[in-house]
């Protein structure tokens, strides 16, 4: 394959699925010459090891979130970091919040710094939702599921943030009374919920 289809194709590639790994060139018969290429002439950036995206790429403010959905795709977006995503807060956190199985394998990713949770069964798998942020796709808990979750973390980010969360999340109508009681039952904080639910009723 000539040089300049090769660099075409890898850039194909790159603006049909947000970002690139260079393990995924092996699949499309491409090499990792080419992605080096296309990196020194900065065609392409690199914001984390082992991840390029176009260096005029058209970033959303959940950039982070596309890159590791990238770099860990059987993560899930949870806690902080969900929040955001669902306009329950403004604050931006520092590291990426993800929750992966219990059994996983810790990914080895330094950028974005990541906060890994681990979660088993029910708390795993239920209330996942998948959106799309530049052009890839983002596994998020839903507003009410992450409600939960930070009740049961409140010792680790703080009960004033989940309490708060959860009368943004009235207010705004992003969960019915209903899918938060659901989910505070999956999470097992049915009784720490109780009194804050029965409060903004």
């Amino acid at each position: 394959m000539p040089r300049q289809t090769e660099e075409e194709a890898i850039l194909e590639l790159v603006r049909k699925n947000g970002a690139i790994r260079p393990r995924d060139l092996c699949e499309y018969g491409l090499s990792r010459q080419a992605l080096r290429r296309l990196y020194e002439r900065n065609v392409l950036d690199r914001p984390s090891r082992g991840l390029y995206v176009l260096r005029e790429g058209n970033f959303t403010e959940h950039h982070s979130l596309a890159e590791v959905a990238k770099l860990v795709p059987r993560g899930v977006i949870c806690l902080l970091s969900a929040l955001l995503f669902h306009d329950l807060m403004t604050q931006q956190p520092f590291e990426v919040w993800i929750a992966i199985g219990i059994k996983a394998w810790k990914p080895d990713v330094t950028s974005p710094p990541l906060r890994i949770v681990r979660f088993s069964g029910q708390s795993l798998s239920f209330g996942i939702e998948e959106h799309e942020v530049e052009g890839l796709k983002v596994c998020v808990y839903t507003p009410a599921k992450t409600i939960a979750d930070c009740f049961k973390y409140r010792n680790k980010i703080g009960l004033d943030v989940a309490i708060e969360a959860l009368r943004d999340c009235i207010q705004q109508k992003k969960a019915t009374l209903d899918e938060l009681w659901t989910a505070a039952k999956v999470c097992r904080m049915s009784n720490v919920m109780r009194p804050y639910l029965e409060a903004v009723t």
